[in-house]
């Protein structure tokens, strides 16, 4: 399994059901690029019968049949027409079983699932039938069904009402790389670059391992991100409303959402984002808004010394975070050709900071964990959020990232991204120390509270330093 970096979780259930005496259904998701359908084909690579079938985007059921039957062909032999139903299909697949030693696994791939299965194709209900009347009889056959669209996954297969109830034996949702596993899965290409440069790049691409196929050996993180995103054949310059439209019918109020939050550093409550984006307060948003988060483009996130459902929604997808601000509006021009010195200019710039200080607070949520323990309190309970005082209305002052903990502690984060060591100035010590009283002001907590910073790369620990921050974190922590 070493072509396969950073599954160790995954790779354990594959083992299990891969060794199962028993017939085994397994459901896996996750946005689309991440990896889903490499790790499956290498598993699987020379492990018994191995038959897969992709579904195709806006294909007809006939189409995606003719499909089927081309896989099948090839693999088994048999009838030269295509199957006119699913059922048939499955009951041909069932046939050829059948005939097939006991001691051989056979596993069927079902990929790009939802584009299978549309509801008048009746390929759930064909499914239904064949796992339950034969496939789940015959010890020998591990199932697989896999989709990008993470919301329909959930609600039509793991979540399933109907004769799929509670059959499955696992289900996975496959995430983008880590920090870490990003590092490793750069390495193993060849590509071996510092720890600041490899978060330049996270904060770019997510640690989606696509995107990060397209890197090559021998060049800068700078030069890496101007040749995935600002010429005419960039991959990511066209990327963005592909990604969209293959996993959302009608996106547009997908796009509104997502257009929206990334202007918002500090996310917005419901009611705010259904004010800034004229969205109706329903159903249907409420299922826009599930499906962005499953898919791992927003995320929720609790508003500290706020009710558990006043969560703030946050644009957590690091490429969709980079598209709007930096390629969207010069998109255009993207297409004509540039200056080839476009990104290093930027890279220098007030609003580059800006951006990678939202791209790098955006990281630090993702590696919270990480976080935790650097701080040594890896086991404790917590709670993470964001944090504001308003007084008549008006925002009084907000913290980056509050750590409340079970052991009667709370860690009072602020999160600053700098490629050289950060100097801090007698001021900036001196807002630290307003946050923190204004904190134990307004929330009258009897925890002990820790100024911590956490920076990209260090802090001089002058005397502003000294004077107010009682722990800190560095980027290396993370990976």
């Amino acid at each position: 399994m070493e072509s396969l970096i950073g599954r160790e979780r995954e790779i354990e259930v594959l083992d299990r059901l891969y060794q199962s005496g028993n017939a085994e259904f397994l459901a896996i998701y996750g946005r689309r690029r991440v990896g889903k359908t490499f790790l499956i084909t290498q598993y699987f690579k020379d492990k018994g019968i191995f038959f897969e079938i992709t579904g195709s985007p806006n294909a007809s059921t006939k189409e995606q049949l003719v499909n089927f039957h081309e896989e099948f062909y090839s693999l088994f032999g048999g009838e030269r027409t295509a199957p006119k139903t699913w059922s048939e299909a499955f009951g041909r697949l069932q046939s050829v079983i059948k005939t097939l030693p006991t001691s051989q696994k056979i596993v069927l791939f079902f990929d790009e699932l939802p584009w299978l299965a549309p509801t008048k194709s009746r390929f759930l209900q064909a499914l239904d039938y064949y796992w339950n009347r034969h496939f789940s009889r015959t010890p020998n056959v591990l199932l697989i069904v896999c989709g990008s669209s993470a919301f329909w996954m959930v609600n039509q297969i793991i979540n399933n009402k109907g004769g799929l109830y509670g059959r499955l034996s696992a289900h996975l949702r496959i995430a983008p790389f880590s920090l870490t596993t990003t590092e490793q899965y750069l390495q193993s290409r060849g590509i071996n670059l510092p720890r600041a440069q490899i978060c330049e790049i996270y904060m770019v691409t997510g640690g989606v391992a696509k995107y990060l196929s397209y890197l090559n050996p021998g060049q800068s993180a700078a030069q890496s991100i101007h040749a995935l995103c600002f010429t005419p054949q960039s991959p990511l310059v066209g990327e963005f409303y592909k990604l969209y439209h293959s996993l959302f019918q009608n996106p547009e109020p997908h796009f509104q959402i997502v257009q929206t939050l990334a202007k918002k550093q500090y996310g917005l409550s419901r009611s705010e984002l259904l004010q800034a984006t004229k969205l109706k307060n329903g159903g249907r948003t409420s299922s826009i808004l599930t499906e962005l988060i499953e898919s791992g483009f927003i995320t929720q996130r609790p508003e500290i010394g706020k009710l558990a459902r006043d969560m703030r929604y946050y644009l957590s997808d690091e490429y969709s975070l980079f598209y709007m601000k930096w390629i969207e509006p010069i998109k255009a021009t993207l297409m004509e050709g540039l200056d080839t010195n476009y990104w290093h200019q930027y890279q220098n710039t007030q609003s580059w900071r800006i951006w990678a200080g939202y791209a790098f607070e955006n990281l630090c949520f993702k590696h919270l964990q990480k976080i935790k323990d650097a701080l040594r309190i890896g086991g404790v309970i917590t709670t993470s959020g964001y944090w504001k005082s308003l007084i008549d209305g008006k925002k009084e002052t907000e913290i980056d990232l509050i750590i409340d903990r079970a052991d009667q502690s709370t860690n009072l984060c602020e999160i600053k991204y700098h490629r050289e060591a950060f100097e801090m100035d007698h001021a900036y010590a001196q807002d630290l120390k307003r946050k923190k009283s204004l904190y134990l002001a307004r929330t009258g907590t009897r925890k002990a509270v820790f100024t911590t910073l956490i920076t990209a790369s260090g802090a001089a620990k002058n005397p502003a330093y000294l004077s107010v921050i009682d722990n800190q974190v560095v980027l290396e922590q993370l990976f």
